[in-house]
């Protein structure tokens, strides 16, 4: 899936539709588990050390826009200058361009990798080599609610082997004793919506009005799988390398985040929710969809998207479940 790996990367810049202004859901979620990250930390470090250096390596996609993320550093090296004063540790920040479905560092260099809502992503389309599964799933790229079994087994089958690699590829590059914390999207067993099937949803209808072409339609599946936690579990303990320390599930609004642009989401406005809702996912699947059905129907897609979310919340509740998951390296 070479082209979609080259295009799925979220909307860069600091512009209105970015990724950097439309993520307050991530972002808050991220800032209610930190202290799993802290602990997390501490467990891995020993006291009655001097404050050890710094070195972070961002990881992303080729296609990721790292550029605006280095002209934020200058501010950043502010703000810790202000906040920790000069006895802090020196603090060094590089970036490391590719797929995490493989190896990335040297083997033993690494004490603690923070994967943060990204392993939801495959590393390629489930059904790209199964036509006959593929047309089971015909006029919709995504798991519904119509979807057989045989399109559920396909989307976990490639999820397996990407979280497998994953794990094995982090327990040769961590050091010995080193650890994980993973956050991202999954499932528990309340039936939930997900913002994948409304866009499916959405580009079915397009496909039947005309707006979009049957052949694009036909050969392009989102490449992203929520796991449940015996999903979860099964593949950790299958690969063998890491000992799980904590696994939780947050379960949270899809406006959650929206009291940081002001007031409580909850009473806030059907239509203000829905618009949050829409410019957050548009941040993260406009690229994708541009690069598939062109840039000239994605404008028309979002009004759709907006309009099917206002329409689903009132009948129901739009939430996700977050799966937040501590592991120590075995050996």
């Amino acid at each position: 899936m070479e082209r979609e790996q080259l295009s799925l990367h979220m909307n860069g810049g600091k512009g209105q539709r970015s990724y950097a202004n439309n993520s307050s859901l991530q972002r808050t979620i991220i800032r209610k588990t930190r202290s799993i990250l802290e602990e997390t930390i501490t467990r891995s470090t020993q006291l009655n050390r001097e404050p050890p250096t710094f070195q972070f390596y961002l990881n992303d996609l080729f296609g990721n826009d790292f550029n605006t993320i280095f002209k934020s550093l200058p501010g950043f090296y502010e703000r810790l200058l202000e906040d920790k004063g000069h006895k802090f540790s020196r603090c060094f920040i590089n970036a490391t361009p590719g797929s995490f479905y493989g190896r990335l560092f040297p083997s033993n260099s690494i004490n603690l990798f923070h994967s943060s809502y990204s392993l939801h992503w495959l590393s390629q389309d489930p059904l790209l080599r199964s036509r006959e599964v593929a047309s089971l799933n015909k006029g919709h790229c995504h798991i519904v609610s119509t979807s057989p079994p045989e399109v559920y087994k396909a989307y976990l089958k490639q999820f397996q082997q990407d979280f497998k690699l994953f794990l094995k590829s982090r327990s040769e590059e961590l050091v010995p004793g080193g650890a994980m914390v993973l956050l991202f999207f999954g499932r528990d067993e309340t039936p939930r919506r997900t913002s994948f099937e409304v866009t499916s949803l959405i580009l079915n209808d397009m496909l039947l009005e005309g707006l979009i072409e049957e052949e694009k339609m036909d050969s392009f599946n989102i490449p992203a799988y929520k796991p449940t936690v015996e999903e979860i579990r099964h593949v950790i303990e299958e690969e063998g390398s890491f000992f799980v320390q904590r696994l939780e599930i947050l379960i949270s609004p899809w406006y959650e985040g929206i009291n940081i642009e002001g007031g409580d989401g909850f009473f806030v406005d059907g239509n203000v929710r829905a618009e949050y809702i829409t410019k957050n996912i548009r941040a993260v699947m406009e690229p994708l969809l541009s690069t598939k059905f062109g840039g000239e129907v994605i404008n028309e897609l979002f009004i759709r998207f907006k309009k099917k979310i206002e329409q689903i919340m009132e009948v129901e509740k739009l939430e996700g479940a977050t799966l937040v998951i501590s592991m120590t390296k075995n050996h």
